[in-house]
């Protein structure tokens, strides 16, 4: 793996005791790997597969994972809905599907603002994750708290037994593995372990990086570049067609099929004017990606002071514009990226645009973003493989 000296880490906590957060990092550094080296060889195999052109991905889950919701029950009726889907896409487009959950580690969010406004109108420091600070709406519990993140390897512990436990009977191809944003570096860092022949992150199968921490003189650039894990990056519509180059090459330099994902989140319009060029620099001078859609983070909306929300409709044309520019490129549409939840929630709206007022929105029970229900979920899983 490629060895970058790492600059600036955004998007860190302020932690509110250093001396507690260098004993957490000493803990984490003792304990066993999460995953296993073999396991993530396996899921490079499988990406690498839909690198090819002769499979597809589907990655999804929570926006942001509680750690009350590390229990099998809980867990189980999120892979179900994984596996349903999956098998639904591979059914549909008649090739394999990879399922990769946003599972086990998905306990850190990265925030446009430091603060935020709760319900009853108090401003106080925003929810960073499970990992970090707690969503309740009292000062005091949205303190950094650095013991927080053992918890977050224990939720994951319990979380990835539930996974491994729902493998047998399947295909490897077939098999659920988790992924998560690494965005946390005083717990990805000292979760990396020595392999038998690279370096890799044993705090997940895959870790991807999100736009507002994908700068190639970034510690998370290197960071990723140090481990052997399928990675992600989180293409913005502030990307340009030189960055994606240059960070395929920085990711991927020994060209491995499968190994890096380029993960486009813009909304429709901006799909069409600004993808094209960007897939095709990469194309004629960067390293081998996957191209998958995430078509939520760029058609999040809010009006006036309410809730954020995501049209239904806004993510479908994302999905059909994404396939249709690869295509016209002669690039393979990899699959989907998804904030998805089995719960009869109502967080994303299926309102016709525009609406000069939030809809009702009486079951929001998101941590941090919008999630597609389970009814959602399916119609975009079925656009995307309509069109392809």
């Amino acid at each position: 793996m490629t060895a970058l000296t790492p600059g600036r880490a955004p998007q860190q906590p302020d932690w509110s005791d250093p001396g507690l957060l260098d004993e957490v990092r000493r803990t984490l550094g003792s304990l066993r790997p999460l995953v296993t080296e073999e396991e993530c060889a396996r899921l490079s195999a499988s990406m690498g597969r839909a690198g090819a052109g002769e499979a597809l991905v589907l990655q999804g889950g929570d926006c942001a994972e509680r750690f009350r919701e590390s229990n099998p029950c809980d867990v189980g009726r999120k892979l179900d809905q994984l596996y349903h889907l999956a098998r639904g896409l591979g059914a549909a487009a008649g090739v394999p599907v990879v399922p990769v959950g946003r599972l086990a580690g998905q306990y850190g969010k990265p925030r446009s603002d430091a603060w935020e406004r709760v319900p009853d109108g108090t401003v106080m420091p925003a929810y960073r994750g499970d990992a970090v600070n707690s969503p309740d709406a009292d000062p005091d519990a949205r303190f950094p708290d650095p013991a927080r993140l053992l918890r977050a390897y224990e939720c994951a512990e319990r979380v990835l037994a539930t996974v491994r436990a729902s493998w047998d009977g399947r295909e490897t191809i077939e098999r659920a593995h988790v992924s998560h944003e690494a965005l946390l570096l005083d717990y990805e860092h000292p979760l990396v372990r020595q392999g038998s022949g690279a370096r890799f992150a044993s705090s997940a199968h895959s870790v991807w990086i999100g736009d507002r921490t994908r700068s190639v003189e970034g510690a998370h650039v290197a960071f990723a570049a140090s481990v052997a894990n399928p990675i992600g990056v989180k293409i913005g519509p502030t990307t340009r067609p030189a960055d994606a180059v240059r960070l395929s090459r920085l990711l991927n330099p020994e060209a491995i099929p499968g190994r890096l994902s380029f993960i486009v989140r813009m909304g429709g319009a901006r799909v069409r004017r600004l993808l094209p060029e960007i897939v095709g620099e990469v194309a004629r001078r960067g390293a081998p990606v996957l191209w998958l859609c995430d078509p939520m983070h760029g058609n999040t909306v809010r009006i006036g002071k309410g809730l954020k929300t995501r049209p239904v409709g806004a993510i479908l044309e994302e999905v059909v514009a994404f396939v249709r520019v690869l295509r016209s490129l002669r690039r393979h549409p990899a699959g989907l990226h998804l904030e998805m939840t089995p719960e009869d929630v109502t967080e994303c709206v299926s309102t016709p645009r525009p609406f000069s007022a939030l809809p009702p929105l009486p079951r929001y029970r998101s941590a941090c973003d919008p999630r597609l229900n389970a009814e959602q979920a399916a119609e975009v899983v079925g656009r995307f493989a309509s069109v392809l």
